[in-house]
């Protein structure tokens, strides 16, 4: 009877990481594929998963190696002077963002989460003209707003897309930029919060899935037109994020 628990523990645990691996391959797909939409699409099913916390943390660094993998080809792109208030806003408030991620109820944060990516998928789809997002002043209030974000829910980039939206960027001069700001504020969030409690063999699984997912993403990128692609992406991040919030307040 020991035995057969442990068994079907130890299928269940091989269960959780191969759906694990699923999920980051897809996120990285996504990403590839259009600009943004990792944790979007990812940080729903990883807390759900791993918990919020564990979730969240995980998201934060496979989208910095993203990012990173990305700026290999971009980073001649980047606008330094213009990332730099976004940066420097964000980093004061993922300490915040990390505090209250160690303090609320777990639930709490599950539905939190969810209700986060929900709106800010909602707001990226309508393209949202906010005023106060323009000019230095809104690339401190959207800096500040997406470290915060990020480090307590792993959903910073939406702000960010908000604001590029609002000061005229177009998707050519976003995407080098996003993913400096990727690199930056992930590794930022990661340092606050330390890495997930993962062993070596799921490291090196979610290590080949980042890998796996760039690949296909790259694919893809060749045959589907952006605008679409976006689309897809904000869908599935909308219909994740109000899936996990359905199931914190249910669970409240």
């Amino acid at each position: 009877m020991e035995s057969t628990r442990e068994e079907s523990f130890v299928a269940s645990s091989w269960a959780v990481v191969v759906v694990l691996g699923v999920i980051v391959v897809v996120g990285a797909s996504v990403q590839r594929l259009a600009g943004i939409g990792f944790a979007l699409v990812a940080v729903p099913a990883l807390v759900m998963l791993l918990g919020p916390a564990e979730g969240v943390v995980l998201a934060n660094c496979a989208a910095a190696v993203i990012s990173a993998a990305g700026l290999a080809d971009t980073w001649r792109q980047v606008r330094l002077a213009a990332m730099i208030p976004l940066v420097v806003a964000a980093s004061c408030t993922v300490p915040a963002g990390a505090w209250v991620a160690t303090r609320l109820p777990e639930l709490v944060l599950l539905a939190g989460t969810g209700l986060l990516v929900s709106v800010a998928a909602m707001l990226v789809m309508w393209g949202a003209r906010v005023p106060a997002l323009r000019g230095a002043t809104g690339a401190v209030a959207a800096g500040a707003a997406s470290g915060f974000m990020n480090s307590s829910a792993g959903v910073g980039g939406p702000v960010v897309s908000l604001y590029a939206v609002n000061v005229g960027w177009t998707v050519r001069e976003f995407v080098p930029n996003a993913q400096f700001y990727g690199l930056v504020v992930n590794a930022l969030s990661v340092a606050a919060k330390g890495l997930p409690q993962l062993t070596t063999p799921v490291w090196l699984l979610i290590a080949a899935a980042i890998a796996a997912g760039l690949v296909i993403g790259q694919a893809l990128a060749q045959r589907v037109p952006e605008r679409p692609a976006r689309l897809i992406v904000l869908l599935l991040a909308l219909t994740g994020g109000l899936t996990t919030l359905g199931k914190g307040l249910w669970s409240l």
